[in-house]
């Protein structure tokens, strides 16, 4: 991040740079930016407006406060969750989900299949019952269901034929083996039976389609993963006191008043400043659902001898000041102002086929500055 953050201070424009060099300094540090977010190009914004899955956004309050610092880095077991629509418009009650947006390097943790359950009609259902048995396959051979081979049971469960609202099944064999041959894909089957397993025709429960229902409502495949982006070089910690205070500025902090205040600026002892990081001033908005910007903060300041426990230093950090302040050695410099605890932050957004993904990043946000 520190190396990202040093391009972005560069962007402060120079009086003699030319408004080329800037541009292109720009274009540069805004690669370097979509690096850090895993990405080589930013996704197109939706065609349309789209609202995202209730379930995602969600999903996010929870993991994340309103600036996309992670609450509690335990909430998530893997970095990346990915929700998709069914699209196809296939058949009641089978459903095919494209997957092609998923790297192969991604550890799939855990796939879930979400059905909005839909009020079953008056005339539904045996009336000695309030229960039936709904079961989730995988389609092997979509031609010869009923052949042996042609489908494998994922998950089955007793379902309330009684209201609506969402219903999940576990699938992640399904989607581990789709991803080993993308071949395989040939979707799911849901089936609705009576307690006994007996036939129901016409099925008592009905689930909401891609085709015939609001998109809230949608077939969605739920994916956790993990893509190995790990961070871990400083203490990860959720932030603390949830939410903070929201922050105005540019992306760029501009240097401004006489280079007198700045060399003063550098005489102040290390400590925390705001670093603001505005998504809609860098042209992002349109794919990032949540949050429009965050505050990465940086670290500035001085670290002079003697180094006192209010400025966090290391043993090492005590030495070298120490050898710099006795001209011990030759070529010795003072310690560094530097982060010395980072925080993680999540983005919700489109990716290239509209999909929503929730992901979070480490070491995004310096939780505290030491002399190091």
């Amino acid at each position: 991040m520190l190396g990202t953050i040093l391009l972005l201070l560069a962007l402060a424009k120079p009086a003699c740079q030319s408004p080329a060099g800037a541009a292109s300094r720009r274009a540069e540090a805004l690669k370097r930016l979509l690096e850090v977010f895993g990405m080589e190009d930013p996704p197109p914004p939706p065609a349309h407006f789209k609202q995202p899955p209730q379930y995602m956004v969600d999903l996010f309050n929870t993991v994340a406060n309103a600036d996309g610092v992670t609450k509690n880095p335990d909430i998530l077991e893997g970095n990346t969750v990915r929700s998709f629509l069914e699209k196809t418009h296939s058949e009641k009650m089978r459903f095919l989900f494209v997957l092609s947006s998923v790297a192969k390097y991604e550890k799939i943790l855990m796939a879930e299949l979400h059905l909005f359950r839909l009020w079953p009609r008056a005339t539904d259902g045996p009336k000695k019952h309030h229960f039936c048995q709904v079961s989730v396959y995988q389609v092997l051979a979509k031609n010869e269901l009923d052949a042996p081979g042609g489908k494998k049971l994922l998950a089955a469960r007793l379902v309330s034929l009684q209201g609506s609202g969402w219903e999940v099944f576990a699938i992640t064999q399904a989607v581990r083996d789709w991803m080993e041959d993308e071949s395989s894909n040939q979707g799911l089957l849901v089936t609705v039976q009576g307690l006994g397993g007996s036939p129901l025709d016409p099925p008592p429960l009905q689930f909401a389609s891609s085709r015939d229902h609001h998109e809230s409502k949608k077939p969605m495949l739920v994916l956790f993963t993990d893509d190995g982006r790990r961070g871990a070089s400083l203490p990860m910690a959720g932030f603390p006191g949830g939410s903070h205070r929201p922050w105005h500025g540019s992306l760029v902090p501009r240097l401004t008043g006489p280079r007198s205040t700045r060399s003063l600026d550098r005489l102040q002892p290390c400590q925390k400043h705001p670093l603001s990081v505005d998504f809609e001033e860098i042209g992002w908005s349109g794919w990032i659902i949540s949050p429009r910007g965050y505050n990465a903060y940086h670290c500035k300041g001085s670290c002079p001898f003697p180094l006192g426990e209010n400025m966090r230093p290391t043993n090492h950090a005590t030495v070298q000041s120490i050898i710099n302040a006795l001209k011990l050695s030759e070529g010795v410099s003072s310690p560094c102002c530097v982060p010395d605890k980072l925080y993680s932050i999540n983005l919700l957004y489109f990716d290239d086929d509209e999909n929503v993904v929730l992901k979070q990043y480490d070491d995004m946000v310096a939780g505290s500055c030491g002399c190091h």
